[in-house]
């Protein structure tokens, strides 16, 4: 019998820490979190202190497992894999030369943001500018006047949908209506098709997220379906895998016939679940093998899978 103690981090990373400390004080059996990578990796080292695992099903940030702890899971594809398989893109599929580099500042967006642009400039494309603003900003006008300037083919972002959604109204304002919009997994959500208030710039948007498009999950539209009926608009992209990231503990736990971490830790390393978004094992330091990535667009408003 599970209960559930909720504890919000508020996506700032001191709160990340203290709720961290929370939930090891009332010495809960496992963790399924944090949503940021702000947060995820300053967490991750209370976790390890005190012993409880933690798997997150939305963290994306490679730094997060470089520690090499026995209590930090990855469900999800990292940046790595995502940055670079958008500049695959612009560079292979859509030809793309000049881009400009926007990033909020956080561990999410500015990793995410070096991937993309090391991979470009290793296929020839070139950076014609860098700009960085932060996770709480909402006028963009003045870096995108600067970017519109170097006149590149597309805008590389990293961050996320709420300040995606703006910056793609304002770039239609300013007749940036050509250039393509990328980003990681942190705008590649139905949310900012509303964000961006019906802006026909969001048809340019090319965003990466880590895993498969809910048809080609194993399970996925089954699970949808269940899931809509009992949380009707609740979804979110992050959804399925926070569901496997709860059973892979709980799996875990079976296994051990334990729901003491030192018991079950052992058991989680060796995890072979098969679960809604894949069948998910780990690698050493606690990454997901073999992580797929799924491209969308938006098509009339709707998040459309492009691979």
């Amino acid at each position: 019998r599970f209960e559930i103690q909720a504890e919000d981090d508020a996506a700032d990373p001191k709160q990340g820490t203290a709720a961290a400390q929370k939930l090891c004080d009332s010495r809960v059996a496992g963790v399924v979190g944090h949503l940021n990578s702000g947060t995820t990796i300053p967490a991750s080292k209370v976790y390890n202190d005190c012993g409880i695992p933690h798997v997150t099903g939305a963290a994306t940030n490679p730094d997060l497992t470089k520690p090499g702890y026995d209590t930090t899971y990855r469900l999800i594809a990292n940046d790595n894999a995502l940055g670079a398989a958008l500049a695959l893109y612009a560079a292979d599929t859509l030809k793309l030369k000049k881009v400009a580099i926007v990033d909020d500042r956080t561990a999410y967006g500015q990793g995410v943001a070096a991937v993309f642009k090391k991979t470009a400039q290793s296929k020839g494309i070139q950076v014609v500018d860098e700009q960085f603003t932060t996770d709480k900003a909402t006028d963009f006008m003045a870096i995108l006047t600067a970017i519109k300037a170097k006149n590149p083919d597309a805008i590389f972002y990293g961050g996320m949908d709420p300040q995606a959604g703006p910056m793609l109204r304002q770039m239609e304002q300013l007749g940036m209506s050509k250039v393509k919009y990328f980003g990681g997994d942190g705008i590649c959500t139905s949310e900012i098709a509303k964000l961006a208030s019906g802006a026909k710039t969001l048809e340019n948007v090319v965003c990466a997220v880590g895993g498969s498009s809910i048809d080609k999950m194993p399970g996925g539209k089954a699970w949808k379906e269940k899931y809509d009926k009992k949380y009707p608009g609740q979804f979110q992209v992050y959804s399925p895998y926070t569901y496997d990231s709860t059973f892979v503990l709980v799996d875990a736990m079976k296994r051990a016939n334990s729901w003491d971490p030192k018991k079950y830790i052992p058991e989680l390393k060796k995890t072979n679940y098969k679960g809604v978004t894949a069948t998910i094992a780990f690698e050493k330091n606690g990454e997901l093998k073999n992580p797929a990535v799924t491209l969308y667009t938006y098509k009339g408003g709707n998040k459309t899978p492009l691979n």
